[in-house]
């Protein structure tokens, strides 16, 4: 599948990564997709934005660390299209709680998103579960621990 990513940082947090390394972690979550192009969109947002856009999608009140939003390609054409949103405060707190790597919990929170705009989700448990199994073998792949560990 060939891939067109665009990273937009709007957040003012520091060490956001640059296309160049996300690139192979969309990658890694898009093996085995399929053909044609995956045209994704990496907006990192500070809290306000995330509060804002969790709110007007999911009816939630604050930030969260990723959502995703999927676009239909025009039919027959084959590929993959759509939005990834990561709140860079929220990761950045998050890491330094469970006392991770930064650049690892990017790396998670972006394959995380990748797989749900290929139609992976976590609302039901067993769902979940092979969701977590997924992105588990996905960053061993990629050189990064178990993030749920």
């Amino acid at each position: 599948m060939r891939l067109r990513l665009v990273v937009q940082p709007e957040s003012r947090a520091k060490g956001i990564p640059r296309a160049a390394s996300m690139t192979p972690w969309v990658r890694a979550a898009l093996a085995g997709s399929g053909r044609g192009t995956a045209a994704v969109t990496v907006r990192v947002v500070d809290e306000a934005e995330s509060a804002l856009l969790n709110k007007r999608y999911r009816g939630k009140r604050g930030p969260t660390n990723v959502l995703s939003f999927s676009y239909d390609l025009p039919h027959g054409m084959p590929g993959l299209a759509g939005d990834i949103v990561i709140c860079a405060p929220l990761l950045l707190r998050e890491a330094l709680e469970q006392g991770i790597p930064p650049r690892a919990h990017w790396a998670h929170l972006v394959v995380h998103g990748i797989l749900h705009l290929r139609g992976h989700d976590h609302i039901r448990e067993r769902d979940a579960e092979v969701m977590e199994a997924l992105e588990t073998r996905i960053l061993k792949r990629l050189g990064f621990p178990n993030p749920y560990l």
